[in-house]
C-alpha cells in the first residue's frame, strides 16, 4: 500500500498502519540523522522524536503531499532542535570546487550505495566508507545536510528546498560549495595517506 493510503488507515485510528510507515522509513531515516549528526548520543533520541511528531500530526498532514520529503522535513528540524540545545558538530572550513582525475564526487558518494559486491574490494570499501563519512562530518552543518539528502537519499532540489525551507537557489548554490569542499577535503585526505 501506498503512504496515502497508510495515512489515511492512520488518520482513521489504525494503529498498525503507522507501524507500517515506520518500518517503511526507520532505516532511512536512522541513516541520514546517523550521518547529519555524527553523534549516537543524540541519533537515538532525534529518531525518536521524528516519529513521535510523525504520530501526533495525524490529523494535520495534507494527504496531496508526499509523506517521505515531510518526513526528512521533521527529522531535520528535531535535529536542528538538539543542535541548538548545545550540542555543536565541530566542522572544518574547507576550499572550493575540483574534480580528480582519478575519483569523481559521484565515484567516492556512490561507494556507500552501491550494490555490487566485488568480494576482493570489501576492505576498501568499508574503508571508504569509513574516509566518507569523516570528510562529511566535519563539514558544516549547512553543506553536510544538503550533501546527505541530494546524493544519499536522492531527494530533488524542489524537495530539499522544502525540507530544509530554503529557495531553491540556495539549495544549487549549496549544493555546489559541498560537492566543491566535500571533494577538496577528500583530495587532502586520499594525498595524505598516500604520504603515509
Amino acid at each position: 500500500m501506498n503512504d496515502t493510503g497508510l495515512l489515511q488507515r492512520y488518520a482513521a485510528g489504525e494503529e498498525g498502519a503507522f507501524q507500517e510507515l515506520v518500518g517503511e522509513y526507520k532505516d532511512s531515516v536512522y541513516a541520514f540523522l546517523s550521518t547529519f549528526l555524527n553523534r549516537s548520543d543524540l541519533v537515538d533520541d532525534v529518531f525518536q522524536e521524528t516519529f513521535i511528531q510523525l504520530y501526533v500530526s495525524r490529523n494535520t498532514f495534507d494527504l496531496s503531499r508526499p509523506l517521505r520529503p515531510w518526513l526528512f522535513t521533521i527529522a531535520v528540524n528535531k535535529a536542528k532542535d538538539a543542535l541548538r540545545r548545545g550540542q555543536r558538530i565541530h566542522s572544518i572550513n574547507l576550499g572550493s570546487m575540483f574534480d580528480s582525475d582519478e575519483h569523481s564526487i559521484d565515484d567516492v558518494l556512490n561507494t556507500l550505495g552501491s550494490d555490487t559486491h566485488m568480494p576482493h574490494d570489501d576492505l576498501i570499501k568499508d574503508e571508504t566508507a569509513e574516509a566518507v563519512k569523516r570528510v562529511i562530518s566535519r563539514m558544516p552543518a549547512k553543506l553536510r545536510k544538503i550533501l546527505i539528502l541530494a546524493y544519499f537519499h536522492k531527494f530533488s532540489y524542489a524537495e530539499i528546498a522544502g525540507i530544509l525551507g530554503i529557495p531553491l537557489g540556495t539549495v544549487k548554490s549549496r549544493l555546489h560549495t559541498a560537492v566543491g569542499r566535500f571533494a577538496e577535503d577528500w583530495n587532502a585526505l586520499m594525498m595524505h595517506e598516500m604520504a603515509d
